[in-house]
């Protein structure tokens, strides 16, 4: 956010400056008469306001109340813009989405610089798993990949400060740094216990789509997350390998941690015949459909998930899925489909708040539930262990999907 010099009193000339107090009972007098809801009543040189407009001017009155009390006896200064992003900080936290938060300017940076280029840190995807902070993957060679962080592993510490899932922001912005300094996780996995790790932060370039031709001319094509960039890259690595005779797909949607909605249906469009990608529902009940036209890849595909895969990749593998366009091979899936909007407050901070459910073509809701592959197959325990050093070999997904393909070309 932007920081404002209000003040509130100058005690030591006893006179009333500008206010943070004035401010705020300002805004929202100003939206009440904007909105057109306050009335007015020349009774007695007053005005009269209706019982829901008393109570919401009241609610305000006791955050003010005890901004006042904090102000006036805490033994130390008071910074008063601190207080006041913390108060819109804990007023939209209270909604209790960890998806639905307010965004000061630096964390909006960094979330616009996560979709559109790249930034120093040590490179991980996360998210809420019953109020912990679980890596939900690992930035592909990045520093966090290559010290052995993997998905499903819980933060709770960072730089021996405790984090959970309420501090997201302040987790992310712990890891976060200039390239070449290190920072301390404190990590819990499952099977394993608890156990501490150095990693060095570095630039992290979001490069979204990798692709090469494998044996038998079997196209091979990871999507590590959906940004702005990542369906014209897509695009042009499917033309290419198209272009060197691929006779079928493979699409390693593992780790995909998810970005934007429009990215992971512009690549479905590509995939899928004539029909219905991906249908959105917002509180009113408002129904939005997202269709493909009739062109599609007409090869045949296979398509690699884990617990990894999230959100925008669960729009594309689960419309994969019910369009029978190819054969969903690996583990259940995370299971977030909700869809958030980022709204920007103009004054370089944003609130990104959950808009509305999604739901898959054949109508289903895979909030929390996720999606199950239609070949179910992990991988060997010593591969689980060390995610960064896999071999083709050894990935009995990979191995699965090219059994796949290989039986239908």
């Amino acid at each position: 956010m932007a920081e404002k010099n209000d003040s509130f009193y100058d005690k030591t000339r006893g006179k009333k400056k500008l206010s943070i107090r004035n401010v705020i009972i300002l805004i929202l007098i100003t939206n009440l008469i904007t909105a057109g809801v306050i009335l007015y009543a020349p009774i007695a040189g007053r005005r009269t306001v209706s019982a829901d407009e008393y109570k919401f001017l009241n609610q305000f009155k006791k955050m003010i109340t005890v901004k006042d009390i904090v102000e006036n006896n805490y033994i130390n200064k008071v910074d008063e813009n601190k207080m006041v992003e913390g108060a819109i900080k804990g007023m939209v936290d209270a909604v209790g989405d960890p998806y639905t938060v307010f965004l000061n300017q630096k964390e909006y940076q960094d979330l616009m610089t996560q979709t559109t280029g790249s930034y120093a840190g040590i490179g991980t995807y996360v998210g809420d798993k019953e109020g912990r902070i679980v890596v939900i993957a690992p930035i592909e060679d990045s520093p966090a990949e290559k010290a052995g962080i993997k998905s499903g592993d819980i933060i709770l510490k960072v730089n021996d400060q405790d984090v959970s899932a309420k501090e997201m922001d302040k987790a992310v912005s712990l890891m976060k740094g200039k390239p070449g300094t290190a920072v301390k996780l404190t990590l819990y996995r499952e099977g394993v216990g608890t156990k501490e790790i150095s990693i060095t932060r570095a630039t992290i370039t979001m490069k979204t789509v990798k692709g090469e031709m494998l044996k038998d001319n079997i196209g091979y094509i990871r999507i590590t997350q959906f940004d702005e960039n990542t369906a014209s890259s897509f695009r042009n690595t499917l033309n290419g390998l198209k272009a060197k005779g691929m006779k079928g797909l493979i699409l390693d949607l593992r780790d995909n941690p998810g970005g934007l909605l429009v990215s992971s249906t512009e690549i479905a469009d590509m995939i899928l015949g004539e029909g219905k990608i991906v249908s959105t529902v917002d509180k009113s009940g408002k129904e939005e459909v997202i269709k493909s036209d009739q062109n599609k890849l007409d090869l045949p595909l296979a398509v690699l998930v884990n617990g990894g895969s999230a959100s925008a990749s669960e729009i594309l593998s689960g419309a994969i899925k019910d369009f029978k366009a190819g054969t969903l091979i690996g583990t259940k899936t995370f299971g977030k489909g909700i869809v958030q909007n980022i709204i920007d407050l103009h004054d370089g901070s944003a609130v990104k708040v959950t808009m509305a459910k999604y739901y898959t073509p054949s109508g289903a809701s895979i909030q929390g539930v996720g999606i199950t592959p239609d070949i179910v197959i992990d991988l060997p325990e010593k591969v689980k262990q060390n995610p960064g050093d896999i071999k083709p070999e050894d990935d009995t997904q990979l191995q699965k999907a090219i059994e796949i393909i290989k039986s239908k070309i």
